[in-house]
C-alpha cells in the first residue's frame, strides 16, 4: 500500500465531517478496533454525504446507486472508547460513477482513509450522470487545502 498523499491526512480537506462513537462491540482479540468496525464508521460517513448529493425525495424512481468497490488503508490502530472523525468527500467524478474519499481521525491522528467507487445505473443500465447530480457532487469535491 502506498503511502497517501499529505492531503489526505488532513481533514479541512474534505466538505463534510461526522463525529462518531465507538463501541465495546468494536473491539478486536487484541483491544482494537476491528476491520469491520472501520467499514461500519466509513460507511455512515458515506451515507452523509449521498444523503446531501442525493436526498431521497428528489431521486428519480428509475435510478439506482450502488457501490462498486471500497478499499480501506489501516494506518494505525483504533481504540475504544474514544470516538473517531470521518471526513468525505468526492475524489473523481466520472460519466456514470464517482470516487467518494474519506479519513478516519482519532484523538487528532489520522489511522485509516478509504476509497469507494459508486455507480450509477438509470434504467438498469449505466448511463451520463444528470446534470444536477454533476454540480452537487463538484461542491462537495474533496480538495488539498
Amino acid at each position: 500500500m502506498p503511502k497517501p498523499e499529505s492531503w489526505r491526512l488532513d481533514a479541512a480537506s474534505y466538505p463534510v465531517c461526522i463525529d462518531l462513537q465507538t463501541r465495546f462491540q468494536d473491539m478486536d482479540i487484541n483491544g482494537h478496533l476491528n476491520n469491520v468496525a472501520f467499514a461500519a464508521l466509513f460507511e455512515s460517513g458515506r451515507v452523509l454525504l449521498n444523503r446531501q448529493v442525493r436526498p431521497l425525495d428528489e431521486r428519480p424512481s428509475n435510478e439506482r446507486t450502488m457501490v462498486a468497490a471500497v478499499e480501506i488503508n489501516y494506518l494505525a490502530e483504533g481504540n475504544f472508547p474514544d470516538p473517531v472523525r470521518i471526513v468525505t468527500g468526492i475524489g473523481r467524478i466520472g460519466t456514470s460513477s464517482w470516487t467518494i474519499v474519506q479519513a478516519m481521525f482519532q484523538n487528532g491522528h489520522a489511522i485509516a482513509t478509504c476509497d469507494t467507487v459508486v455507480v450509477c445505473r438509470t434504467d438498469g443500465q449505466a448511463k451520463p450522470l444528470r446534470a444536477e447530480m454533476v454540480a452537487e457532487l463538484e461542491v462537495n469535491l474533496a480538495k488539498p487545502v
